[in-house]
């Protein structure tokens, strides 16, 4: 009699878990914190990223001496038009340069050519690089809404343009899906490009 009824109770419970309604697991709710930081921009002024609290930060490591990254920015228009794209759905882009003998001149000066809507960080202590452990330029890195990493690794499956069919931009199918309140269909990818040119 006593089986009988716990056996009873058991498909109880098993067929009312059933009815309620299983969430996903978003990227967000898996991914680590992202590192505070506060590094200067090319002229001068102060950003942290406490500043960005409550929105979406895209962080693109950066080199201008790096041809990935240049393709990004002479062969096509990555990401100035990525920025454009999401500026109005409350997501801040931000460069970060940890190359270990980058000038702010040279920075302020490739923003002004590219007319670039975001600061490009100074970073040559390489104290914020690491502290994300990022590897290449490009190497990007998506911070949700809670501060969490909810994207790290390629900006896409091309590298140099080289892939003609099948080019997924990673980035921009995350921004999609997480303005779009989805889950991050591919939240961590393999980043390539330069490595990054870190202070000993």
């Amino acid at each position: 009699m006593r089986n009988t009824i716990l056996t009873i109770l058991a498909v109880l419970l098993a067929v009312l878990s059933g009815c309620r309604q299983q969430e996903p697991v978003t990227a967000s709710e898996v991914s680590s914190k992202a590192p505070e930081f506060t590094l200067k921009n090319f002229d001068g002024k102060d950003v942290s990223l406490s500043d960005y609290a409550g929105k979406i930060v895209v962080l693109e490591w950066f080199n201008y001496e790096c041809p990935f990254v240049m393709y990004h920015y002479e062969k096509v228009t990555t990401m100035v038009e990525l920025a454009k794209k999401y500026k109005d759905k409350d997501v801040v882009w931000l460069a970060v340069n940890s190359t270990k003998h980058l000038t702010t001149e040279k920075n302020k000066n490739f923003a002004e050519r590219y007319e670039l809507s975001y600061p490009i960080l100074d970073d040559r202590s390489g104290n914020v690089g690491r502290a994300y452990s990022a590897k290449t330029t490009p190497h990007m890195f998506i911070i949700g809404t809670k501060g969490n990493i909810v994207y790290n690794g390629a900006i896409d499956n091309s590298p140099l343009g080289r892939k003609k069919e099948g080019v997924i931009n990673y980035v921009d199918k995350a921004l999609a899906e997480l303005t779009g309140g989805k889950a991050i269909s591919t939240p961590k990818t393999k980043p390539y490009g330069c490595s990054v040119k870190y202070a000993d």
